[in-house]
């Protein structure tokens, strides 16, 4: 019988050949969701994934008609809600339908996607930029068209899932150096022959514990190696450097790093992605990376959303400064109650618990108390990992801070974690 962890990671039971050829598509779902059930129930709390909420992005939402403070969206500079993107986006709608209906390379390019393409190249400082149609997408599209199975890709441990199946999908040999850890990097480069094609793939922030990579390191290990880098910016967009511009310009690396990938699903509130680098590199992913190719095209409603939020950015930084206050704040409340936090400069703070149980726990007691947030657990994390995700917006006002800040208290003294 396979373990609960194996049960909740998705594994087959590999007690023996034969039972695991017994094992049918249906009663290896029917086993996750026993287990599932009877796991939840027996912590006597509900499912706290896929809870329906809504608005979900807002700053506070609805769940079956309770009101709740949202600390769980990444959401961050609140352009989901903002007036001027909406306004923006119904005018698109009624100039240009619903959709496309088509992929980029065959009827799905319009004059919206080429001015947005151009606008995030100069944001991002690139000399070209593809849309994709998923933040996803972006990342496993490039890495699986760009390196192949004679090539070398370093992942740090903690890169996203698209990062990792990017790197299944291209069938590049994979080297896993220890998060953040340049030495650990620099012996896998130094294993590798020095004329084969070498690419280091990072997150720029890092989507559960909210640190950011430790990219100038990177990029003089790169230029020593002779590697390409390549940075995934979805929680630095927006968010990192005096102007937003993400975690290039927080490092002033603007025009140094190879290939940087954003997503539409965090800063700008939608749905999509894009890559930006040299010319060359963007031409041979518009013929060569699948997940464009077959893949159909960006709505200009997304269009028309990343557009008004890039020109509110541009035109004023004021929602930037406003969301680094909030999380200062709530950061320091969070210390003086003596949580243990993550202290990064951004709005990800994860509270860590340690146990997977007083994690899900406590998710369910703050949703009790009107507060919505994620707790991460096995098989995301590992147990003693286990963690609340809080994630700040700028459109959250002091307020909502001060009664999130009281219901932590409230619920930590109860399961006896301050």
């Amino acid at each position: 019988m396979a373990t609960a962890r194996e049960i909740l990671a998705g594994k087959k039971n590999a007690a023996s050949p034969k039972s695991h050829y017994k094992e049918t598509f249906l009663d290896k779902c029917s086993k996750f969701h026993s287990f599932h059930m009877s796991y939840m129930s027996t912590l006597n709390i509900q499912n706290p994934y896929m809870r329906v909420v809504d608005p979900p992005a807002s700053p506070v939402v609805l769940k079956n008609g309770k009101t709740l403070i949202m600390l769980g969206s990444n959401n961050y500079l609140g352009f989901s809600t903002h007036p001027a993107v909406k306004k923006e986006v119904k005018r698109t709608v009624e100039m240009y339908g619903t959709g496309s209906c088509s992929s980029r390379p065959l009827a799905g390019t319009t004059s919206l996607h080429i001015k947005l393409e151009r606008e995030l190249s100069n944001f991002k400082r690139t000399e070209a930029t593809l849309l994709f149609s998923t933040g996803y997408m972006t990342m496993m599209g490039t890495i699986s068209a760009l390196a192949g199975e004679n090539d070398f890709v370093l992942s740090d441990q903690l890169n996203h899932a698209s990062i990792i199946d990017g790197i299944r999908l291209s069938r590049a040999q994979a080297k896993i150096y220890k998060h953040n850890d340049m030495e650990s990097l620099e012996q896998n480069l130094a294993s590798i022959d020095p004329e084969a094609n070498k690419l280091i793939v990072t997150d720029g922030v890092f989507s559960i514990k909210g640190d950011i990579a430790s990219l100038p390191e990177i990029k003089k290990l790169a230029d020593k190696y002779n590697a390409l880098v390549m940075v995934d910016d979805a929680h630095g967009t927006g968010i990192l450097g005096e102007k937003g511009h993400g975690i290039v310009e927080h490092y002033h690396m603007e025009g140094q790093i190879d290939i940087v990938g954003s997503t539409f699903s965090k800063v700008f509130s939608t749905v999509g992605g894009a890559v930006g680098a040299k010319k060359e590199i963007i031409d041979f992913l518009r013929f060569n990376s699948r997940p464009f190719v077959f893949t159909a095209s960006l709505p200009p409603s997304v269009i028309a959303t990343v557009l008004a939020s890039l020109r509110i950015l541009k035109r004023s930084t004021h929602l930037i400064k406003k969301l680094r206050k909030n999380v200062k704040f709530l950061r320091e409340g969070l210390l003086d109650l003596n949580f243990r936090i993550g202290i990064n400069p951004t709005p990800i703070i994860p509270l860590f618990i340690g146990d997977d149980v007083k994690t899900l726990k406590m998710a369910a007691e703050l949703e009790g108390e009107g507060i919505f947030i994620n707790p991460v657990v096995p098989p995301g994390v590992s147990v003693e990992s286990s963690l609340l995700r809080i994630s700040v917006m700028a459109s959250l006002s002091q307020e909502e801070l001060e009664f999130a800040l009281d219901k932590f208290k409230l619920v930590g003294k109860k399961l006896g974690l301050i």
